[in-house]
């Protein structure tokens, strides 16, 4: 237990400690973020700076409020959705086409609804209600990301390709793909392509190349963009010829930044309060507010799993830092912040140790834009363009659809219903259908009405050291919150080991599987001990750890073969090497094909066994007997499908298994 004393904290003695740990790492995140804090803001509708603004007052105020060691705070990708929806509900459309007046009202009037946002997350945080990040499903939160992730896409190829004026919605957007193409301006396509490519193959070199480990892709696309776009003299105006096609080439293809030292000072700008009388500036609010804080604790809490010290955040905490944060960035003009995964991520492999290499991170970017403000006017747009694309990928990324596949049929239906419901309307109405359809599939599976929102629970003390918690009725995600804080006010605050038994509930939801997980972990970080019972009396639909349990048989498959009583032997302890848990044997007599059509046709003395099995182990068992017993030996093989009441007691082992734990 002395190991404690040797984590690294985020005090002033940690500070100068690992002072050199933390400003390698933050130089590292810094060169990751400029161009990401520049292109998020663009895509946002904002003027460049303010995304380099988010990220400033975000290093330097949640590094002393917030007590999460890893996160790097500052704009994201997931929330360019929101904010530049809010810019054009206020008739704005950033800088695509020029910075005009309607451009500045609609930046104003959003740097007004992020104010009243930022409240209410400082509200949250100070009345402890971070936990209403756990009300939302997990499947349902994916699929609104990769919903995000194909809008940020349809939105940033034509800005890849040169392609300025561009209409509709994303599902417009997505049909005008080849269309775009065909009327790309060449050399900013170039730019744009050659970018992409970077960001899809350097991290396949960089893993086979030790040496350029540390160096992130976005380094690479600026140091080969940046003189492409010098070598295409974009600073001037000009046009030039493709296949007798003219084509424009000038500065609208750069960013634009002020070109004095500190002149970022002169870019601050202040909200526009007039606004908030409006009532689809309270529509925005609550969007700013509930997605910008539901990624906010998720990236938090990911970070945490990341952390190889493994500490833990307070999300009140981090909710009240990410707030205040958030109110002066909006004060000033910047963009809404969360705790940002990819920079937290590139974080710790940089070697990180404490919460102080978020702070040089911004330190760095201070000086970056404050003293070099006119080199970063030399990059081009289609480059950073094509860093949000490669962004927009990962969020939709086809790993994503499988993931969710193996956790079950119907949780896929939740993610792909929810990313097209967003995709056709907007992300509010998107998670909401999504909530509506997992409250659906629940009634359909018999979870009572009087369940969606309460947790039944008996609580009993099986000694001094222990109590058992039996859950009733149902274990969803609706009733989740007052079922973690009993388990949690049992376990961590009474400090006392739960066994926690299942088999009464209905019905035990993925997202709670997922969820109870976590808590596990929890628990052993904390010395304690949470134990799951009743599993095995549910049904399981999928072969993942966090598949849904529901009440009722199981599905499984039931093996036999007739062989010899050598070859049975034989194949017995084979297939439990593969995964068999147990079997049956029978002493039988028969003729096969090959007596019958003798003679003499005397039945011989044979091995009959029986086998049950689930699917993926028949599976693997099956195609062993084909290859490698079918073709030598005599043996009758046959699989039929039957019903268990328990799964598990076919399976290696109940609850959550050791590797998943620490997934």
């Amino acid at each position: 237990m002395k190991i404690q004393n040797q984590v690294p904290c985020g005090n002033a003695r940690g500070f100068v400690r690992y002072m050199k740990d933390d400003v390698i790492s933050g130089l590292l995140v810094f060169l990751i973020a400029l161009p990401l804090c520049v292109g998020i803001a663009l895509a946002s509708g904002f003027p460049p700076l303010a995304g380099i603004f988010t990220a400033i007052i975000g290093a330097l105020v949640t590094t002393f409020i917030s007590n999460s060691e890893m996160t790097i705070k500052g704009p994201a990708a997931g929330l360019i959705v929101i904010v530049v929806g809010c810019v054009e509900e206020f008739s704005g459309n950033g800088m695509s086409g020029g910075w005009m007046p309607a451009d500045m009202n609609a930046y104003k009037a959003a740097l007004a609804v992020g104010v009243v946002a930022a409240v209410l997350q400082i509200v949250f945080g100070l009345l402890r209600a971070g936990i209403l990040g756990e009300f939302f499903p997990g499947t349902v939160v994916h699929g609104m990301l990769a919903a995000i992730g194909v809008i940020i896409i349809a939105k940033q190829v034509p800005v890849a390709l040169g392609i300025t004026e561009v209409k509709g919605g994303p599902l417009s957007l997505l049909k005008q793909i080849p269309e775009f193409l065909m009327h790309a301006n060449p050399a900013i396509a170039m730019i744009g392509i050659v970018s992409l490519l970077i960001m899809f193959l350097w991290p396949l070199v960089r893993n086979r190349v030790s040496l350029l480990k540390p160096i992130p892709a976005h380094l690479i696309v600026l140091l080969v963009a940046v003189p492409l776009g010098m070598a295409l003299n974009l600073t001037s105006a000009h046009e030039y010829e493709v296949f007798h096609t003219q084509f424009k080439l000038g500065e609208q293809y750069l960013v634009k930044m002020p070109t004095e030292i500190f002149g970022m000072f002169k870019e601050i700008q202040t909200p526009d309060f007039t606004v908030l009388n409006q009532f689809k500036a309270w529509k925005w609010i609550l969007m700013f507010f509930m997605v910008g804080s539901l990624e906010s604790l998720l990236s938090a809490k990911a970070v945490d799993l990341l952390d190889p010290y493994k500490r833990k955040t307070n999300m009140n905490r981090d909710m009240l830092a990410v707030g205040v944060a958030n109110l002066g960035a909006a004060m000033v003009g910047g963009l809404p912040m969360i705790s940002e995964i990819v920079r937290s991520r590139s974080n710790i492999d940089n070697g990180a140790k404490t919460r102080f290499a978020d702070m040089w991170h911004g330190i760095f970017l201070l000086l970056c834009v404050g003293l070099i403000p006119t080199i970063l006017h030399l990059i081009p747009l289609a480059a950073l363009a094509a860093m949000l694309v490669y962004t927009g990928t990962r969020l939709a990324h086809p790993s994503e659809f499988r993931n969710v596949y193996r956790i079950g049929k119907e949780q896929l239906l939740l993610f792909v219903v929810t990313l097209l419901v967003v995709l056709a309307t907007d992300l509010l109405i998107g998670v909401a259908a999504g909530i509506v359809l997992k409250m659906v599939l629940h009634v359909a599976n018999g979870v009572p009405l009087r369940s969606f929102f309460k947790a039944y629970v008996e609580v009993e003390d099986l000694d001094d050291k222990t109590s058992l918690i039996t859950a009733k009725e149902s274990a969803i995600f609706s009733n989740w919150i007052p079922f973690k804080r009993q388990i949690e006010d049992i376990g961590l605050v009474q400090r006392r080991n739960i066994v926690l038994d299942l088999s009464g509930a209905t019905i035990v939801d993925a997202s709670v599987m997922e969820k109870l997980q976590e808590v596990a972990y929890d628990f052993e970080q904390e010395g304690l001990k949470l134990e799951l019972r009743g599993l095995d009396e549910l049904r399981a639909t999928s072969s993942s750890v966090h598949s849904m349990r529901k009440r009722g048989l199981t599905p499984v498959k039931r093996l036999t073969f007739i062989c010899d009583a050598v070859l049975a032997g034989q194949l017995t302890k084979e297939m439990i090497r593969m995964g068999a848990t147990g079997y049956t044997e029978m002493p039988c007599f028969g003729a096969g094909r090959r007596l019958v059509r003798t003679e003499d046709a005397t039945p011989v003395e044979q091995m009959r066994v029986e086998v049950i099995l689930p699917q993926n182990v028949c599976e693997l068992i099956i195609d062993y007997l084909r290859i490698s017993v079918i073709p030598e030996h005599h043996i009758t093989v046959c699989v039929e499908t039957v019903e268990v009441a328990r799964i598990t007691s076919f399976m290696g082992e109940t609850g959550f298994p050791a590797h998943a734990r620490h997934h």
